[in-house]
């Protein structure tokens, strides 16, 4: 009995243990050609894109579980090689770049992770996430069949999964790692790798293999990826993709829920029917494993945006905003998407599957297994045209591009084009600079204090050549900043000097930005765009007689991350001219040009607060405006309240801006072009492509940087910003993300909330109610109801009117229901709203509350 008693408590410790401590016993992942199968049974994977350096280890639980209350099981990252491998042997696994940190949280929340280590990873990151030190290993070529890039890149993949083994993180250790990718979208370009392009990628997953990691690895849009290597699909939409082998699953590993922002180009959606579309498709037609990218996409803090021109923001339109936000409805649609899909897991894992056609762009796949159970997705891919069909003696109608579920082959509890989940509204709402000292009285802005950066050499130069350097090769990406300057001399007899005409500059570049001064004062500047970061440009310029200075400060914005040999793409200014002068053209492309890498404030570090004494600066109360090359520092409190902020540079020019010296990012609030096809209201029917549902033509593409709360301290914090062009300082404020108010939209024909749907009652003719869910964010709650109607409600959410059927008691019934909760159902039912308003008409319930 003594033993017995000893034994349980031993297991009732170890229970607690793997509580506490996320431990779990050691799984067996392997695979058929149906899913990943862990300890024998078959799983159905639905995964979310979360990168931990783009985000703060203080956002990481709350991420990870909201990702979780969104129905997913699996948590996805790439390994940024850069980031843990700055310089050549030195490693950094600390602040954002926490792997294992981020990899507890996965394991404590009960979820799988799909650990994407590369190490090249593309992601619109600097480089591709390969460190820039490795191009300048003599004789190195990335991603071929080169003995040192693979020397190194099998170093870096040894050392982080020996970091997951010491840690126990792999699932045959009993952590959550299920599945490693090894190299990433490689197979489209491996061909312009001639005869060192398929070696390699061979090489790459024997390498990979050889880890013996106790899980499966994948190569994601890699067609020849040797057995038992699983290939995958990325793409908008997977449904038709099949893997190399009847052997394999069929995974998509990329599903763009939305896409990437570049500077100056309009603001990219992806609307969420057509996400719920393409991921009903990819299930009903065979799929065992999807994955979000992004589900958060984040922010690229500092200089990590590749491209060039990627925007500091990676919101990437995900379920979940940059900031931590979930994304309305999008985020809600999509949740009820996995409840459907999970109440089908069983059949679709384990049953036979047969189609049917039921129409020109009409079908339904069926599946059943030996226990009788049956599931279906119909599915419509008519892009204008609603559909009604016929499936087992029922009529159903589908909409046009869309699918619906039926767990039990016989009720509808989802369709992708019918969203149902609230609406929220989101604003940035501003929240002046505080400042920690005391102002003058009457004075009410903020105290800056500057500091002006010289034009052209600082300090001793770093060398001079005849004629132009790359830029990237003469940086290697340690700053953004290049100077190149020179000289020309005008004689007195210039007619220009006389008939007060101004000679012209002509600058060439391969990219990726420049600002153009002459004596010391700045005549343009100039950029390219995100599809081509080359640019020429002429200005006209003031010269007087005898001496005159040219300096040209050459800039990148991010490093290129994609395309075959990408790594050798270059930057920098190619060719310097000047027209208007009485011998012609005088070209200045060959003439002795002095070079300076970086700014003195950067060399200095005045950015932190161990360099802020480093050089002298000037307190005032008045900041000079539209001064080029400025830094402006400022001590500042934390804005009120608890919500994200965002850093309003609306009103700068372009620069790089810190806090507390963590580095928020690049701004320039570059706008778009107002020629661009900008949508309105979008579409949600027919295929998806980037620029297909754009908003904000004619306002800059970002305005608002991302500053993580846990970045300050609740006064004196440092706030530091260089400013290259010129803008108005004064007008910076931080500005707070709130939920203001939230929407529901529903009509008496939508589906029933699949929690409330049980499969053994489905028999029954007594069904759930559509209803909205309504629910603020945090400790806010609803305090007023802005709009009600039950009847033909019309509008948007914020726009709202009475249609020609109104109940006039739709606000108090609504107000009885949800004023003052922090959520609230309001269900079509009669209980809710007796009296029909108008007999024979199908109603529609419109709800708008506000959040306070």
């Amino acid at each position: 009995m003594a033993m017995a008693m000893a034994s349980f408590a031993l297991q009732l410790m170890l229970l607690m243990a793997a509580v506490l401590f996320g431990y779990s016993a050691a799984a067996n992942v392997t695979y058929d050609h149906r899913s990943l199968i862990i300890d024998g049974k078959r799983e159905l994977i639905i995964s979310a894109s979360i990168h931990y350096p783009r985000s703060v280890p203080g956002m990481w639980p709350d991420l990870v579980a909201t990702a979780k209350e969104g129905g997913v099981n699996a948590v996805e990252t790439y390994v940024f090689w850069n980031g843990h491998e700055p310089t050549q042997g030195h490693y950094y696994f600390g602040g954002r770049y926490d792997l294992v940190r981020f990899v507890k949280i996965i394991q404590q929340a009960g979820l799988y992770l799909i650990l994407r280590i590369g190490p090249f990873v593309a992601a619109e990151w600097n480089f591709g996430g390969v460190p820039v030190w490795l191009h300048y290993i003599p004789g190195t070529v990335f991603r071929t069949d080169n003995e040192s890039f693979k020397s190194h890149m099998a170093n870096f993949t040894t050392l982080i999964v020996n970091k997951m083994k010491q840690e126990k993180f792999f699932a045959s250790q009993g952590g959550p790692i299920i599945l490693s990718q090894i190299e990433n979208e490689y197979g489209d370009i491996e061909m312009v790798y001639g005869n060192g392009g398929k070696p390699y990628a061979m090489w790459a997953a024997k390498m990979a293999l050889s880890q013996d990691i106790g899980v499966p690895w994948i190569m994601c849009q890699q067609y020849d990826a040797p057995d038992p290597v699983i290939n995958t699909c990325n793409s908008f939409y997977c449904d038709q993709f099949t893997p190399n082998s009847n052997s394999k699953p069929k995974f998509w590993t990329e599903n763009w829920p939305g896409w990437f922002k570049t500077f100056g180009a309009k603001d990219p959606h992806r609307p969420p029917e057509d996400i719920a579309f393409a991921v009903a498709r990819f299930f009903q037609k065979g799929g065992s494993l999807q994955n979000y990218y992004m589900y958060h996409g984040g922010t690229n803090f500092g200089r990590t945006s590749g491209g060039p021109f990627i925007t500091t923001s990676y919101d990437y339109d995900a379920p979940i905003d940059e900031y931590g936000i979930t994304r309305q409805p999008k985020w809600g649609h999509l949740k009820q998407l996995h409840e459907a899909i999970k109440l089908c897991k069983h059949a679709l894992l384990y049953g036979e599957q047969i189609n049917l056609s039921l129409g020109p762009l009409q079908e339904v796949d069926i599946y059943t297994d030996g226990s009788g159970e049956c599931v279906a997705f119909i599915s419509n891919v008519d892009e204008k045209h609603d559909q009604h069909v016929t499936f087992r003696n029922t009529s159903y109608l589908i909409p046009a591009w869309s699918v619906s579920i039926l767990p039990d082959c016989k009720e509808v509890v989802y369709n992708t084009a019918k969203v149902g989940s609230q609406i929220s509204v989101i604003e940035m709402q501003p929240d002046n600079l505080h400042i920690s000292t005391m102002l003058p009285e009457g004075f009410s802005g903020i105290k800056w204090d500057i500091f002006q950066e010289k034009v052209g050499v600082w300090g001793y130069h770093d060398f001079v050549v005849n004629g132009f350097v790359d830029h990237i090769n003469t940086t290697k990406d340690s700053t953004d900043y290049l100077w190149c300057t020179t000289s020309v001399y005008v004689d007195d007899n210039e007619d220009f000097l006389k008939s007060g005409s101004q000679p012209i500059l002509i600058v060439e570049s391969k990219g990726h930005a420049m600002h153009a001064f002459v004596n010391h004062e700045l005549q343009a500047s100039a950029s390219g765009n995100g599809s081509d970061s080359t640019f020429k440009f002429q200005k006209p310029i003031l010269l007087r007689a005898g001496k005159n200075d040219i300096s040209l400060l050459s800039m990148t914005v991010g490093l290129q991350n994609a395309g075959p040999f990408y790594e050798w793409v270059g930057a920098g200014v190619t060719s310097v001219k000047l027209e208007g002068f009485n011998k012609g053209v005088v070209d200045l492309s060959t003439n002795a040009w002095i070079y300076k890498i970086g700014l003195e404030g950067e060399y200095l570090n005045i950015y932190k607060e161990d360099g802020l004494h480093n050089v002298k600066w000037i307190s005032t109360s008045n900041p000079p405006k539209n001064q080029p090359l400025t830094w402006y520092k400022a001590i500042v409190d934390a804005p009120n309240g608890n919500e994200p902020v965002g850093l309003d540079m609306k009103h700068m020019g372009k620069g790089q801006a810190w806090l507390n010296g963590e580095p928020i990012g690049r701004f320039w609030p570059r706008v778009s072009s107002i020629n661009d096809d900008c949508t309105p209201k979008c579409d949600y029917r027919g295929k998806f492509f980037p620029s297909k549902c754009g908003t904000r033509c004619g306002e800059p593409t970002q305005r608002w940087y991302h500053i993580p709360r846990s970045w300050f301290k609740p006064r004196e914090n440092l706030l530091v910003i260089f400013e290259e062009k010129g803008g108005d300082p004064y007008q910076i404020c931080f500005s707070r993300r709130r939920v203001t108010s939230v929407c529901g939209l529903i009509s008496e024909d939508h589906p029933p909330s699949n929690t409330a749907y049980n499969k053994q009652d489905s028999s029954s003719s007594i069904r759930p109610p559509a209803g909205i869910h309504l629910e603020c964010p945090g400790s806010s709650r609803i305090s007023s109801i802005k709009f009600a109607s039950f009847g033909t409600p019309q509008g948007t959410c914020g726009s709202f009117q009475m249609g020609a059927c109104h109940d006039p008691l739709s606000v108090s019934l609504v107000e009885k229901v949800c004023l003052n909760a922090q959520e609230c159902l309001v269900q079509l039912s009669k209980e809710n709203f007796g009296e029909d308003p108008c007999p024979g008409l199908l109603k529609t319930v419109a709800v708008e509350a506000v959040c306070q």
